[in-house]
């Protein structure tokens, strides 16, 4: 399909126009493309030399990615900035970016699949980002353990960023806002959560926690913002004759 077609899925899918005032990134099509046909798209959390050189390996016509190059600034292309656009240009290497509507979709988002893997049922929106709710909350049909959520989300202790195991042993009702979003650990306490799920960590929510008797677990930003672009990669996949591949690239924070 021809790159103008395939943002007008992207758009069919995700809520992009509903969170122009919202997001500060630059959501849909970044850099363009000389090439009549997109036949291969590649997939990966952040816009950077690596997930760029990766794609062009492999023959891909698009890379679509969560953290873009573009954040609600005017970047002057010299330095860092000026290599990767370059490097698109040169390889003729279309680059799409969606940030928080990839948060905040009800199935294809990175929060979406998270309440997913970890199987939590009654799921609400949760989670105000500038008047818009871009995470869920739900419940465990049945009480679980730190550990046994860490397992759910393929986690060991060693590789979340911080744990604080303040809340009750068995947990129950659980909030999930991926990413940077650890002061939003807030609305967790004030909505009454046994568990709260984020990407990193702070010092600042240290003794909220504490007083405030509830766990959180920060599993890393990257590693709980992977989900949105694997579903969105496979719906794409599924609905066209796009081939398309997730290219992994943890940066263990």
């Amino acid at each position: 399909m021809q790159l103008a077609e395939l943002d007008r899925l992207v758009r069919e899918l995700l809520p992009m126009e509903e969170m122009e005032q919202t997001d500060s990134s630059l959501n849909g099509i970044q850099v363009g493309t000389s090439r009549d046909e997109i036949r291969k798209t590649a997939f990966a959390v952040d816009a950077c030399m690596e997930s760029f050189t990766r794609a062009a390996d492999w023959g891909a016509d698009l890379l679509f990615v969560h953290h873009g190059l573009f954040w609600g600034l005017v970047l002057p292309v010299t330095g860092v900035h000026y290599q990767r656009i370059r490097f698109l240009m040169e390889n003729d290497l279309a680059l799409y970016a969606v940030h928080l509507p990839l948060d905040a979709h009800r199935v294809y988002g990175n929060n979406a699949g998270i309440v997913t893997i970890l199987g939590l049922q009654n799921i609400e929106p949760f989670g105000s980002y500038k008047g818009q709710k871009i995470g869920f909350k739900g419940t465990f049909t049945s009480p679980e353990e730190i550990d046994s959520v860490l397992a759910k989300l393929g986690l060991l202790r060693k590789d979340c960023l911080g744990i604080l195991p303040f809340g009750p042993a068995d947990i129950v009702s659980v909030g999930v806002i991926s990413g940077g979003a650890a002061r939003e650990v807030d609305q967790a306490l004030e909505e009454g959560l046994d568990l709260y799920v984020t990407g990193e960590i702070s010092h600042q929510v240290y003794h909220q926690c504490l007083e405030g008797k509830i766990n959180m677990i920060a599993g890393g930003h990257y590693q709980t913002e992977i989900w949105g672009v694997k579903k969105l990669a496979e719906k794409i996949q599924e609905g066209t004759d796009m081939e398309t591949r997730f290219i992994d690239i943890p940066t263990g924070l």
